[in-house]
This record gives C-alpha cells, structure tokens and sequence, in this order.
C-alpha cells in the first residue's frame, strides 16, 4: 500500500535555505533599549524583568571575539521544550526542525521535547521526545500534527508553576512557544513569570498566524501567511476562470483572517477581482452594511449593464466587526455576556434574541433586533478563548449575497438595474491552514526556527525570532530577535485591561493598499481575471521563491 505521495516523498528531500551568517561563526550585535508600542508605564510595570530590552542582529564573527554561544562553539547540551499554540499555520514543522538542527549543531547531545496538544501540554505533563527519526518524518510537511496543537491561554501562576515542575523534571532550559499574537503574549508573560522568580527557563517566540497580523518593521511576516495566500489565490483562480466560462454567477468569497484584511488583500493582488472589501478602510470611512451594500450592488449593475451578469466579491473574515455601528454592538455584546455568561446560558434558544434585545443600549438594540433571525443568533454564539464574538461562524458571505438580492430588486423596479443576478457563496479558511508549505514559508519557518535556537545559545529571554530581508536571497536574509514587550499595548479582553501585542492592520497609505485602490475601478468593471495556479515546489526561483506580492510592495521590490 502507498503510504505516501510522490510529493510527500520529494519534498521530504527539500533542503531550506536560510541566512548564510547561521552557518558559520557570528555573534550578536545589540540595538539601542527599545519600549512597548502604547502604554508604556503600564506594560513595563507588568514586564519590570525583560522590559526594554535591545533588538538583537546576529552578524558574522571575522574577529572571533563571540561570547554568546553561537554554532560554530563547543556547547554544553541543552534540553529545549517546544509548544505549538493556537490555529495551525504552514510550516510550523519546519520551525520544530530548525529548533532541533540548531541545537544540536550546538552539542548532539542537546535534546528537544515536544508537549502535546498546546500550552495544556505543559500544565498537563504530556510530552514526546522528538527525535531525528521522528523530525526527520516532519520536515517540509503541512500541518501541526507532530504534537498538535491548543488554545489554552498560559495566565495564572498555578499554571506556570505546574509546568515548571516538568521543565525541571526533563531538565529543560528553554521553551519556545510557536504562535500568534495571543500565544506569543503568552509567551512574554511566562517568560517574565520565570525570570522573576529565578526559574532558570528562557522563553523564546516564534512568529505565527495565517492572517497576516503579526509583524512589525523587525517582523516582516507571520509564516503560513504565504502559503495560505497562494492556496486561496489558486482556488479563487480557479473559481474566476469557471465565472468567466459560465457567465452566470456571482461568487461572494469570504475569507479567513479574523480581523485584519491582509489576507483579503493579497488574494485581490494576486486575482484581481471584480470586488474586494477592506475591512480597515470601511472603518476608516465609518460605512454601514447598507453602503456595503450599495457599493457591492453598484459594481453589480455596472456589469450587468455591459452584458456581464457575473463576477467575484472578497470578503474578509473580520468586516462586520469594522463597521462602526456594528462594532459598537459587539463591544457592547462582547461585556454583556462575559458579565452574564451563567445567566444567559439559562435563557431558552428561542428566547434569547428578546432577551439580548433588552439588555442591551437603545441604539445597539435597535441594530440588533433589525439583524437576520441567524445572524443575530450567530453574534451570540460562545465566545473564543480571549472573549469575542467568533466572526468565522457569522456567514458574512450570505448575508451580503442576500442583501446584495434585495436592493438589485428594488433598483430593478424604477430600472436602475437591468439583468439577471443568481449567487454562490463560498468560505476559504482551512484549506489553507495545513498546506504544504510554500518553499518561502518552509526556508523562512526552517530559518525562524534555527534563529530560535542561536537565541537560546545566546542565553536570551523574552524574545521573538525575527528573519528579515526576505525578499532577498534566502543567503542574505537577517537574523535576530526582537523583544516581545516591544510589540505590545494594553487591551479590554472579557471586561479587563490586558497586555496583549498589538495586532497589524492593513494601513491605507502603505504600498500594498495603494496598488489595490489604484486598480480596482477597472477591475470592478472590466474582466482581467488572474489564475495563479497550484503552488510551485520545483523549478526557476521566479516561479518557486517568491514571496507576497502584499511583503515585495512593502519592500519596494515591485
């Protein structure tokens, strides 16, 4: 029996490119002190241990003057724990096995562990040896499978005390926790936890999440946000090309990302749809779902009127908790139920909308009751693990298809719009979550994961892993770390003020943005579909390397 693809057997042979300064002798060159993003008397209260410190470059050592414990030394072994945390990303794998070549460059006694399930891996005591039999099974693959993954938040001081004692018991000395902005919050607060208290345990982060919403000047991108993109970007293609063939249909594509549009944006870059909704700029420009609606149905009419009665429409995750009177609801929704969650649980399903109706400020009731029956329901739903609404069960694409349906037929009646308007709809989000890796997202993760690993030799805390540069040659790339309290601001998270790192938007005056609002009136109107294709593992580095259209804008690489 075939227990494995000719791809999985291929690419199980791909060696990742990574900086050249890691494979050799380097050491590490310190910035100037450095603050949290906002706040910054109330995080460095919370942080007094690792706040402020430097943004750190590994450079080479011509002079042989490194004391920090780079490769290229003779080390003492060294266990490292390994946590994968929150929703899975490609080529996370690939992080677990530059963490696992770099310390054992460092001494091949050096030993990695790998807690089982998340975070509640380490509370729980559940962890695996990872060995090279078994990293070696993993490299280059999609997915988190090697241990799983979880979304238990690391908070409380009994948890960080229960999975010190198994830290101590394996003799471990550094964990690094793979993760979003949440979990790398996580991260910051463990890592200050155990130098407070003379644990003896760094804590290193590794930058991920699909959506695109973790970076900053020395984060350049989250990993799998590439992978991801090219895997939407194919199917929209895909999609495009069956829309132009039966010229039938309009297709609302909704896709993951949670609360930033980057995701949406480098989709619309890559495809050129007819429509792309950005939820930052409809915040910007205060719109309603009605003028959502009217855009979209504008567009609509336009095209009909020039005999094509199709297109496609990009949605984003996040959009309804951008527009202002609806963000204003969920907030309010938000607090209420994490103040009444025993009460309202009580409440009888078919109750509950006229409870939540009079509860709730006049204003918020009023745009709460005048909500579709389901969509209603959905902003009621249980909350994620941080308090909110979960926006990937509210059917955003239906609910604009349907609206989009109505207003067409009062247009149709005074003859504002003429044609024929019948709808799919569609959601992208795990489909891309556990690809194969692109090759930028297996080099960038495998070069993520080794930096880790110099950080540790470097006897670091509290940092994330940075790799820059990385529109350049994989050679070229830079490798560092950047503090975690750097990229932090105080947050309301269920009814509290919490230290959380900042989530990255999409800014309406940078680069990516202003292609998108140049193009997109010729789009809207015109038919210049892009059909990316499959993702491309093997062949020219034009065709196999490169980056975001969304990260080479950025860099001024296009």
């Amino acid at each position: 029996m075939i227990k494995k693809s000719a791809l999985q057997i291929a690419r199980a042979a791909y060696k990742p490119k990574m900086p050249a300064v890691l494979s050799g002798k380097f050491k590490v060159e310190e910035g100037t002190a450095t603050q949290s993003v906002a706040n910054q008397d109330e995080v460095k209260a919370l942080f007094p241990n690792i706040y402020g410190m430097p943004v750190l470059k590994f450079i080479a050592d011509t002079d042989n003057s490194c004391s920090c414990g780079c490769a290229a030394n003779i080390h003492p072994p060294v266990n490292v724990g390994v946590i994968l945390s929150g929703g899975q990303a490609p080529g996370g794998h690939n992080v677990i096995a530059g963490i696992f070549d770099g310390i054992k460059v460092l001494n091949s006694e050096s030993r990695l562990f790998g807690f089982i399930l998340g975070p509640s891996g380490l509370v729980e005591h559940k962890y695996m040896e990872l060995t090279a039999d078994i990293v070696d099974e993993y490299r280059n693959t999609g997915g988190f499978d090697i241990i799983g993954s979880g979304r238990t938040k690391l908070e409380k001081k009994e948890q960080f005390d229960k999975g010190l004692e198994i830290l101590r018991e394996l003799k471990i000395s550094a964990l690094v926790i793979i993760g979003g902005d949440d979990s790398n919050t996580n991260a910051c607060i463990l890592a200050e936890y155990y130098a407070s208290t003379g644990a003896g345990v760094q804590v290193i982060g590794c930058p991920k999440t699909i959506d695109g919403d973790l970076k900053n000047e020395m984060i350049e991108a989250s990993f799998g946000f590439d992978t991801a993109c090219k895997v939407y970007s194919e199917v929209i293609g895909n999609i495009q090309r069956d829309c132009n063939s039966s010229r039938k249909y309009w297709h609302f594509i909704k896709l993951m990302g949670r609360s930033a549009s980057h995701i949406a944006l480098e989709c619309a870059l890559q495809v050129q749809p007819n429509i792309c909704i950005i939820s930052e700029e409809v915040e910007a420009k205060g719109m309603s779902l009605d003028d959502i609606v009217n855009e979209i149905a504008s567009v609509v009419a336009r095209r009909a009127a020039n005999g094509n009665d199709f297109g496609t429409v990009l949605i984003p995750e996040g959009l309804v908790e951008f527009c202002p009177a609806m963000k204003c609801l969920l907030a309010e929704l938000n607090d209420f139920l994490a103040n009444n969650e025993a009460e309202f649980k009580m409440i009888k399903r078919r109750e509950k909308r006229a409870y939540i109706i009079s509860k709730l400020s006049a204003e918020n009731s009023k745009l709460y009751e005048s909500l579709p029956e389901q969509v209603a329901l959905q902003l009621t739903l249980d909350r994620d693990p941080h308090g909110n609404v979960q926006v990937s069960l509210i059917e955003t694409e239906k609910l604009l298809a349907e609206m989009v349906q109505r207003k067409l037929y009062e247009w149709a009646k005074t003859g504002k719009y003429v044609g024929r308007f019948a709808t799919q709809v569609h959601f992208f989000g795990y489909e891309g979550r556990c690809a194969a890796p692109s090759n930028y997202d297996a080099d960038y993760c495998y070069s993520l994961g080794y930096t880790a690993s110099c950080l540790i030799s470097a006897g670091k805390t509290g940092y994330m892993s940075s790799v820059r540069n990385t529109t350049a040659p994989a050679d070229e790339w830079i490798a560092g770390g950047i503090p975690i309290t750097m990229m932090m601001n105080m947050e309301k998270r269920h009814g509290e003020m919490k230290p959380v790192i900042q989530k990255a938007l999409v800014k309406l005056d940078d680069a990516p943005f202003k292609v998108y609002a140049a193009e997109r009136d010729r789009w809207a109107t015109e038919t210049e579909y892009i059909y990316p294709g499959p993702i491309q593992y093997f062949g020219p580095a034009e065709v196999c390397d490169q980056p975001t259209i969304t990260l080479k804008l950025e860099q001024g690489k296009v």
